[in-house]
């Protein structure tokens, strides 16, 4: 089976991130998604980069997942991979444990002026394929969607003003996210 391995922080999983899994399964890019939330950034000290607990972050993306049926997973493996969490790293993991997969890795536009700094960029590349998703703001590859920017900085910001994020996060998150309200601790 071909998944498609979609990391990130995940703080929390909003529209876009769900516009991509829509993508990525309607243009058969992927059989399945995995979401694989990191468990800790690895420029988490570096970005000043703040997550919200882990365990919420997983519960979170089992929400956007569920529009989707059993073609989108979530993956808790980064828990039990060494700390900070490396793609190369959870991908060769993966790989050992699902022998009959072919991974691919899903990364933003947006990264790609950062890949110097990722641990084996040329070893994810060579071996895991990325997809390459368009992020508004960032050159594009050809024929890929150009997906909206939402900052999951600004979801947090409006959900501890009560404002309105319906626009940002899918019904299933936001439903979560407001009976939990783990900004307001």
């Amino acid at each position: 089976m071909r998944i498609a391995i979609y990391g990130g922080s995940f703080n929390p999983p909003h529209r876009a991130h769900a516009m991509v899994i829509g993508w990525l399964l309607e243009s058969e890019i992927a059989d399945q998604v995995w979401l694989v939330p990191v468990y800790r950034h690895a420029f988490e000290a570096s970005n000043d980069k703040i997550l919200a607990p882990y365990a919420d972050r997983l519960r979170w993306c089992e929400a956007l997942a569920l529009p989707f049926s059993d073609r989108v997973q979530v993956s808790d493996v980064e828990r039990t991979l060494p700390v900070p969490s490396y793609t190369i790293d959870t991908l060769d993991h993966l790989s050992r444990l699902h022998l009959m997969h072919q991974f691919r890795l899903v990364v933003g536009a947006d990264i790609l002026g950062q890949v110097g700094g990722w641990k084996r960029w040329d070893r994810i590349a060579e071996t895991y394929n990325p997809v390459v998703v368009g992020r508004m703001g960032y050159p594009s590859p050809d024929g890929v969607p150009c997906f909206p920017e939402i900052s999951s900085t600004v979801v947090r910001q409006c959900l501890s003003e009560d404002g309105d994020a319906s626009a940002f996060l899918t019904p299933e998150v936001l439903k979560l996210m407001q009976e939990e309200r783990p900004w307001a601790e």
